[in-house]
């Protein structure tokens, strides 16, 4: 098999994701206040992440978890890029705020619970926004794939894919980490793909050595949970790391 192959570049704001620098998208699981995300968005930036993350609207398994405070929490964000400059990449879940989407964010992620999603995939399609589209956590690479041509054929070419780990048996770490699928989907689809370690372990030790691990393996990126207090975080605090953790990994996989 021939894995010589080339990586598209999808431009965010002037940032290409898909060359060869890694981009590094930082932030909270959730967006709590407007303090919590300013803060942080002024930290990340200065330990050298690219993009702001951080949920609006955030798909629970316990439907009495907190669940992101809405259109509130994107006023935030954008209040945030303001001062900072920082992209804001966010999870839409429903069609209705879409327009808001594509009005206010730079990357519109879709989370793993709506990969087959197949009406949201087709209703991102049919703007020219950068799609960042997560693996879901039982999906094959073909599933995922085909997920993808969902929006490629909705007429937006703008996708990245993101391996944010898949259920298996395994129970020590939140899912497993699959990095083969860093090459596979480099070689069979030409996008580029970045690495959650955050979700892809549930471990906030793992997720430094992990994150080297998915540059190694060709990732264009990383996407990180990252919080000037993690162990106050509402949501995923075990994954959660520091901002001083995450100048550290930037460090390393610039290096």
């Amino acid at each position: 098999m021939n894995w010589n192959f080339n990586v598209r570049e999808i431009d965010v704001e002037g940032i290409k994701i898909g060359g060869s620098n890694h981009v590094i998208i930082a932030g909270p699981c959730s967006v709590e206040n407007y303090e919590q995300i300013t803060s942080i968005a002024i930290q990340a930036k200065a330990a050298g992440a690219n993009m702001l993350r951080g949920g609006i609207f955030k798909p629970r398994t316990n439907p009495n978890d907190f669940q992101g405070l809405g259109i509130e929490g994107l006023e935030y964000l954008i209040e945030a890029k303001k001062m900072t400059g920082l992209p804001i990449v966010t999870e839409l879940m429903d069609t209705k705020y879409l327009q808001a989407f594509v009005d206010y964010v730079d990357i519109i992620q879709i989370g793993s619970r709506n990969m087959y999603n197949y009406s949201l995939l087709k209703a991102v399609g049919e703007t020219k926004k950068p799609i960042l589209l997560k693996r879901g956590f039982s999906a094959t690479i073909r599933e995922w794939i085909l997920a993808a041509e969902h929006i490629s054929k909705a007429g937006n070419e703008n996708i990245i894919f993101c391996e944010r780990g898949i259920r298996t048996f395994e129970d020590y770490t939140r899912n497993t980490l699959d990095l083969a699928a860093v090459p596979i989907i480099q070689k069979e689809t030409g996008y580029p793909i970045i690495v959650d370690p955050s979700h892809g372990t549930g471990i906030r030790a793992l997720v430094g050595i992990m994150s080297e691990a998915a540059i190694t393996a060709g990732a264009n990126g990383l996407l990180i949970e990252a919080h000037t207090h993690p162990e106050l975080s509402i949501s995923d605090k075990d994954q959660t790391i520091d901002i001083n953790e995450l100048k550290l990994i930037i460090n390393r996989v610039n290096k």
